[in-house]
Formats: C-alpha cells, structure tokens, sequence
C-alpha cells in the first residue's frame, strides 16, 4: 500500500517541476502559463502522482496519474489548495475544468456560471456570485439607461495604457449610442496597474457624459488569465477563452439591454483578428450587434498600447506625446510613473501579438 505525501512546489526545485511537468503532459494537459502556487503528492518512490496549482483566485493544472485515479488525491490536492487560498485572504474562488470534471466540484461546493461547446466549464464556489454582480452591475447604471431599449452599447478594455486608439474608440461609440457601458479589466497582469489604467480611462474620457463605467471582477476574463491547458494549440486557446466570454457576455446584455459591443481592428494582432471574427459570428445570434472600428493611425500605422509600451521602453517620450490623449501623456511625465518606466524598461518585449 502506498502512503502519499503532499508538498509545496519551491520555484528554484528544477527537478521536481520537471516532475511535474511530466505528470501534466502523460495526463494531456498543457502548462498553464500563469501560476503562482503549485502543489505535489509523491509516492514511496518519489513520483509524482498529483498536482494542483493556483493562479490569483482560480485553482489550475490538476492532474491525478491515470494510475492512482480513484485513491482520493484529487480530493486531497483541491482541499489543499482551497484552504491556501483562505489563507491568502481568497474566498471568493474560480475554477476551470472538463465538462466530466464538473460533479467532483460541485461535491466540493461549487457552482457553474457557464458551459463552452460542452467541453469547458467555468465555476465558482460562491452560489449567488454571478447574480450578485449582475445586480451590482444594475446598481451601477443610472435608471434612465436602463429604462431605454434603444442603442446601449458596450466595450471592453485593458488600456495597457490608456491610448488615443482607446479614446477614438470611446468617442465613436459614445457619439453612435445612448448609452456605453465600459468594462475595466481590472485583473492586475498588465505592465500598467489596475488603479493607474482606470485612472488614465477616466481622466481621458471625462469629456463623454453618456458612459457608464464598471470594473470588470472575476467574471470578465483576460486573454492574459484565461487558462490555456484544455486546449492543443493556439487558435483553440483564443477560440475557447472567446465563447466563454461571450457567453457571460451575453447574461450581462441581458441585464443592462446591451445591444451592441464595440472592438477595435488590429491588422498585425493574429490574437485580436480571430477573436474580433469569432464575436462577429457569436453575438448576432444574441441579437447582438458586434462593430469591428478601424484603429486610430498615426503616420500610416495604427495606434495600439503595445506601440506606446515600446516608445516609453525606448524613452521615445516625443513619439509617446502624439500616441496618447494629455493626460496619459502628463501621467509618464511625473514621479508617480517611474516604477512603471522602470518596469515597462526591464522588460524584453512590451509588444503583444
């Protein structure tokens, strides 16, 4: 008989990640490129034979050896990384999991907030938490928007910073709508913090009276969080992190009477060509209105935060000056930036594809 032993994975243990990293791929599963906490059982022999880890407040990469399926390791790695999450201060809990994962999680209290091509499945461990941000997002909305059934429309954004590609889009939306509902991702995975980019956002579109401002919580996932080892390859990625999107999307239209959302083209983004074409498919079935705009252009070539994070890594602060509205502009020229320049400079690459 076996004795299990579960342990913390150290980042500077090489040895015992590639263990892992081993486990994952004989059970199918990729490594997910965000995680900040990984768990391990070993057996009398050393071996790996379960895994688990965390990223933020989601449970991510469990795997079990097809070998030792059925002992109640799973149990043990999830129970484990629930009561770590506690201790950090996280309650409120996600998970991504298979479609015939999905009862061993609702045994541990889990609930499902939407299902993808019956493949994927998105829950939490909170019974009324997507309900509660539904009507937290109703509580946001001023009456006279929500009582009009005419053009309210919706756009989602990052703002890695805050551009006048990002504003130009603002302002064509806002001038075409009753009313525009902006989503704020507010997870913090960008080079530019949540508070200062929904700053920027809020200095640079003072001037638009009509919008409504929400940040977006656990519910409306990044490209950068969305886990990535369900699927084999890139476009399977995009695809699966679109329609899980869309899908909440779809509940948060039904609330706010959304009826049209807004997305900026990037021609060189392969990312953002794929997703733009999946929502152009997805949300008229909705009854959804989906509105491709050209980027804003400076010198024949579009604006994009990617091309402004590369003029501040390479201190081309003239060029930063014609890429965004004066108050991101302002904001890079004062002390409060200097850690952010710091970091946008260490960086490698800046540029998102």
């Amino acid at each position: 008989m076996n004795n299990f032993r579960l342990a913390t994975a150290r980042s500077n243990d090489s040895r015992i990640h590639q263990k892992i990293d081993s486990l994952l791929q004989q059970e199918n599963i990729k490594k997910d490129k965000n995680l900040d906490y990984t768990c391990y059982m070993i057996n009398d022999n050393y071996d790996v034979v379960a895994t688990g880890s965390l990223f933020g407040n989601t449970l991510r990469c469990l795997a079990v050896s097809s070998q030792y399926q059925g002992e109640g390791l799973l149990n043990q790695i999830v129970t484990h990384l629930i009561s770590t999450q506690y201790e950090r201060g996280n309650t409120h809990l996600f998970v991504y999991t298979k479609i015939d994962s999905a009862k061993f999680f609702e045994s541990l209290g889990f609930y499902t907030i939407t299902k993808v091509d019956e493949q994927l499945v998105f829950m939490e461990n909170k019974r009324t938490g997507f309900s509660d941000y539904l009507f937290q997002l109703k509580q946001e909305t001023p009456i006279q928007y929500l009582k009009n059934k005419k053009r309210n429309a919706a756009i989602v954004m990052n703002a890695n910073p805050f551009t006048l590609g990002h504003l130009y889009l603002l302002e064509t939306a806002s001038k075409a709508n009753d009313c525009l509902h902006l989503f704020i991702v507010s997870e913090d995975s960008s080079l530019v913090p949540f508070d200062i980019r929904k700053k920027l956002i809020l200095e640079g579109s003072q001037h638009l009276t009509n919008i409504v401002y929400h940040d977006s919580g656990s519910y409306i996932i990044s490209s950068a969080t969305f886990p990535s080892y369900f699927q084999k390859d890139e476009e399977s990625i995009i695809k699966g992190h679109a329609l899980l999107d869309l899908s909440i999307f779809k509940h948060i239209s039904e609330t706010l009477s959304i009826n049209v959302r807004y997305v900026g083209n990037e021609p060189t983004s392969f990312v953002t060509n794929l997703y733009n074409q999946i929502m152009a498919t997805e949300l008229p079935k909705a009854n959804i209105d989906c509105i491709i705009i050209d980027r804003k252009e400076i010198n024949n070539r579009a604006i994009s935060a990617s091309i402004v994070r590369q003029a501040i890594k390479d201190n081309h602060f003239e060029l930063l000056q014609q890429l965004v509205p004066q108050s991101t502009y302002d904001f890079f020229m004062s002390d409060e930036a200097k850690p952010i320049i710091e970091r946008i400079q260490k960086e490698d690459s800046v540029v998102h594809y």
